[in-house]
């Protein structure tokens, strides 16, 4: 299959981190943990990664910066899109002639009934959670492809048909770091929705985890870009509502299930989330956990659980007392021990 000019790009980017990093192919696949084949072919340019784990895992051993790592997840998200589209013209070349779209119909989150967790083995490994160096990698400057100011001031008018994010000032995909009035729009979608979102126009921690959030709840991959599937679901997915319990709800939740540690379990689910149920920290290994308890993708596999379901605060909570239960502990969560022992302080968000 032919590059399309989005992969070259973020394949000219891993190249020159490759080249820059001294390391052979083989050395790179033996860090990475990507076979080499798999390697050649990201930096040719003539396949693209499926989840961007991947690249952030090449650009972490190539040593690249945090401004650099943005760069990479903005051009893995144009590269992805460009992939979709791509299936995407070739299925419907081959559907029956006449066959229509489908519709964008998204079945409302609040309809699922939360299942009750799977018991969890009694011996398991333990998986901590993975704050300061995300932290880091979200919060630390502007990377080179934010948008200037002069590009964002053609995004004030809307599109031919009053959809702002598809008018010639936005471009393809909405990201991290942006600042414009594309960023504005869908802030104020989310905020429409329901969403706990400040309306700032900066795409920062707070977006990605309101975006991510919704693309679980909309049935579209939580990849924190707003690309093409995204917007069309921002703008016709009236049902995904995004209201959310309040921290005081959320408190009086994990007292009563957690019986037996209710200061202490309330205090690690503060120091983990802030007690938000819609809270999202990416991992640098391309994982994420998810909501109140933080719980991670490998523990939400043992637990049978889903995205969506640890979104829902009350399944989270009680899927936390389970991981607790085993052993009587709070040792999921060893970076938020020490808060156990000190005063609850008042929630806020970074």
């Amino acid at each position: 299959m032919p590059a399309h000019p989005e992969s070259e790009q973020l394949a000219a980017m891993l190249r020159a981190l490759k080249n820059r990093s001294g390391l052979s192919y083989e050395a790179l696949a033996k860090r990475t943990d990507i076979a080499g084949s798999t390697l050649h072919r990201y930096c040719k340019g003539t396949s693209v990664p499926q989840d961007y784990g991947s690249v952030h895992r090449i650009g972490t051993v190539c040593g690249a910066s945090p401004d650099e790592l943005r760069s990479l997840h903005r051009l893995w998200a144009l590269a992805d899109t460009a992939r979709l589209k791509e299936n995407g013209a070739e299925n419907a070349a081959g559907n029956a002639a006449g066959s229509g779209e489908a519709a964008d119909a998204v079945q409302d989150p609040a309809a699922e009934e939360p299942a009750t967790p799977e018991p969890v083995p009694a011996r398991r490994t333990r998986y901590p959670v993975v704050v300061a160096a995300v932290a880091a990698v979200l919060t630390v400057g502007v990377s080179a492809w934010v948008l200037s100011t002069e590009e964002a001031s053609s995004a004030n008018g809307p599109g031919t048909d009053g959809r702002v994010l598809f008018s010639a000032g936005c471009r393809e995909v909405v990201a991290m770091g942006q600042h414009d009035t594309c960023v504005h729009e869908v802030q104020q979608l989310l905020h429409d929705k329901g969403a706990d979102i400040g309306v700032d126009s900066d795409f920062g921690p707070q977006t990605l985890r309101r975006v991510t959030a919704f693309q679980v709840f909309a049935g579209l991959p939580p990849n924190g870009v707003v690309d093409d599937a995204t917007k069309k679901a921002l703008y016709s997915s009236p049902k995904v509502r995004m209201n959310v319990w309040s921290p005081e709800k959320v408190r009086q939740r994990i007292r009563a299930v957690f019986k037996e540690a209710p200061d202490k379990a309330v205090a690690i689910a503060d120091c983990q989330s802030f007690l938000d149920p819609l809270h999202i920290l990416p991992n640098t290994n391309g994982t994420r956990n998810w909501g109140v308890f933080q719980i991670s993708d490998a523990r939400l596999r043992e637990l049978g659980g889903t995205p969506r379901q640890a979104l829902d605060p009350a399944w989270n909570i009680t899927a936390a007392e389970r991981l607790w239960s085993v052993d009587h502990d709070f040792h999921d969560w060893p970076n938020c021990e020490r808060a156990a022992d000190a005063s609850p302080s008042p929630t806020k968000r970074p």
